[in-house]
């Protein structure tokens, strides 16, 4: 599913959808040259298209790539880029983005390798045209990839191939040995093992996935290897492996459209896996109903509806969208719990092991933090915050999940460590609650500002939170850190060594710790403590993903294309709210008129 998604940003594959003249159809039927066809408009709402999912077309991919080449899956939105490659009238329109087919593009190939290679090699310096040709590059690059994993992609009978492969092995060898002998050696035998050779080196130099187990059970369960691979050591074993042959006859059938025949090699490699891998064949159970479900996709969803509920329920004062808001949140986060939990049992680590499930982790905890706000206080700050904080981090997570195998793990030494378990989890969950009291202080600010509905009561149930959360997060990013550093001490020898992420964890804890003492020494008042906390979001945000950028360090998880620009949008808006909320009384709609009346000591605005 991650292929899918790294190459065209969906989860599935439209097959149909409007021509040029509005007629609706299967995209193989309607194409035309005349300009480029469209998906179905959000008007049409009685038009079902027909998709194929994420698994449906890999396997077209793998099996009969001929058909894959027809589906639109290639994004190109770069008007030089679409002129160069001469597409202006070619492709399918999704709501302004441009996709086209492997068929469309494919005559362009050395020009756009041509492009790509002179990139510049700086992802972040790179223009925007190089951008648009370096992410077309790279997903032409896997759609090959995936096209020669399972078979050579100009194979229409996989398991009849490999049958005269077999066949032709015996003479081969032969003929390869008298050859290197100098001897007379049959030129047919010889020519006909040196085809399929190449065929198959290719294979294994270019697979993508690892689809074939090790033949022994009690061999090392990260031994499984490409097909390509397994198809040159035949020439050693003289027999096919139990796998590579089911992979065939499934091949096969599928071309042929044969159910019976496809069905009885699909359950003779179930067969197989379940003697030797039962637990591999469960977790990929699980994995494929995970995938099927989309828990934070659905989550996303849920978060946008609570958002919008809690909200309403502020203009209007109605207690049951308020009720509504708050018990979609709880349904979100029991979704978006059975999500992080189930990547859990696949991985079989704690809930941290890359930067993807970090955003999913920060989210999660950010949602159980507001629920529990909301359900002290019973005002909706608590839902809106659970709500927002958890929608953008699952957007990051998605964005994230662009780059690759989301299961990865960081690094193999931090796999398996107790400390490093219990350090990634509180450290991040000091990350989630420094994110909920800045946004929380971002309430105060735009309530404050834009309406008049931050009373005495809300203001100070809000400076309440906001403490609580800081104190909390303090506790937190501590502890994180300092385990961290035993991790450190006992993975390489030494507590602390001053790295970007190290550092950036500690500044947390010191800034955190500044809130308080500044709040503690009488130093800020409400509005004081708000802005500083607002501060804290770019704090976290730096610490978090700002560190990577430097592409140094042992913590370091690799630059992240694109990040700096959000990275720097998201700073500039934090400070523009800092800016706001030191604005004078005047200017905020909820204090007009009342300014004068009060004084600093009780003031909820005194800075």
């Amino acid at each position: 599913m991650n292929a899918l998604l790294q190459i065209r940003g969906t989860r599935k594959v439209p097959l149909e959808g409007n021509g040029v003249n509005g007629e609706w159809g299967n995209f193989l039927e309607i194409r035309s040259d005349k300009g480029p066809l469209t998906e179905r408009n959000w008007y049409q709402f009685s038009k079902h298209p027909k998709k194929l999912s994420s698994a449906e077309w890999l396997m077209e991919v793998m099996i009969q790539p001929e058909r894959a080449d027809e589906h639109y899956i290639f994004a190109v939105n770069h008007p030089d880029l679409i002129s160069e490659l001469k597409l202006q009238k070619k492709g399918l329109d999704r709501s302004g983005l441009r996709f086209f087919t492997f068929t469309e593009i494919q005559p362009h190939l050395q020009k756009i390798e041509g492009h790509a290679s002179g990139a510049n090699p700086k992802p972040e310096l790179r223009t925007p045209f190089e951008r648009a040709v370096v992410k077309l590059h790279f997903s032409l690059r896997l759609f090959l990839r995936l096209k020669n994993s399972l078979q050579p992609q100009d194979t229409t009978d996989f398991a009849t191939e490999l049958d005269d492969y077999l066949a032709d092995i015996s003479p081969g060898v032969e003929a390869v040995q008298r050859r290197a002998a100098g001897e007379d050696y049959d030129q047919v035998s010889f020519d006909n093992l040196m085809r399929k050779m190449e065929r198959y080196d290719m294979v294994s130099r270019f697979a993508y996935p690892l689809l074939i187990p090790p033949d022994v059970p009690n061999e090392a369960r990260d031994q499984w290897s490409n097909m390509g691979t397994n198809l040159l050591d035949v020439i050693h074993s003289r027999k096919l492996p139990a796998a590579v042959k089911n992979y065939a006859d499934m091949s096969s059938a599928y071309v042929q459209e044969d159910s019976e025949s496809f069905s009885a090699a699909l359950a003779a490699y179930r067969s197989f896996l379940g003697k030797q891998f039962g637990s591999e064949l469960k977790k990929a159970r699980i994995e494929y109903r995970y995938n099927q479900f989309s828990p934070f996709y659905k989550s996303i969803v849920l978060y946008v509806v609570a958002f919008i509920f809690a909200c309403l329920s502020w203009f209007n004062l109605s207690s049951w969208m308020n009720r509504s808001a708050y018990y979609l949140i709880i349904l979100a986060a029991i979704v978006h719990s059975a999500g992080l939990i189930t990547r859990m049992i696949l991985e079989g680590r704690p809930p941290v092991t890359n930067l993807y499930s970090s955003a999913i982790f920060v989210g999660w905890g950010a949602v159980i933090l507001g629920i529990v706000l909301e359900w002290f206080y019973r005002d909706g700050i608590g839902s809106v915050i659970a709500s927002v904080v958890g929608f953008l981090t699952l957007i990051i997570a998605h964005n994230l999940s662009m780059s690759g195998d989301t299961m990865e793990m960081m690094r193999a030494v931090l796999d398996t460590n107790f400390w490093l378990a219990t350090h990634v989890v509180v450290i991040t969950l000091g990350y989630s609650a420094t994110f909920v009291a800045g946004f929380l202080a971002l309430v105060y600010i735009i309530r404050g500002l834009l309406t008049k509905t931050l009373s005495r009561s809300v203001a100070s149930g809000l400076n309440r939170m906001v403490y609580g959360i800081i104190c909390f997060a303090t506790l937190f990013s501590f502890v994180g850190t300092i385990l961290g550093g035993i991790w450190a001490d006992q993975s390489w020898g030494r507590f602390w060594g001053w790295d970007p992420k190290e550092n950036g964890a500690l500044l947390i804890v010191i800034w955190n710790a500044l809130i308080l003492h500044c709040r503690w020494g009488g130093l800020v008042r409400e509005r004081g403590l708000m802005n500083l906390a607002v501060f804290g979001n770019i704090v976290t945000a730096f610490s978090w993903f700002g560190v990577n950028l430097l592409s140094i360090g042992l913590h370091n998880y690799g630059f992240m294309e694109g990040s700096f620009m959000w990275i720097m949008l998201f700073t500039g808006s934090q400070l523009a709210f800092i800016i706001l909320g030191t604005l004078p009384l005047r200017y905020w709609q909820s204090f007009k008129g009342k300014a004068a009346t009060m004084t600093n000591a009780s003031s909820p605005q005194a800075a």
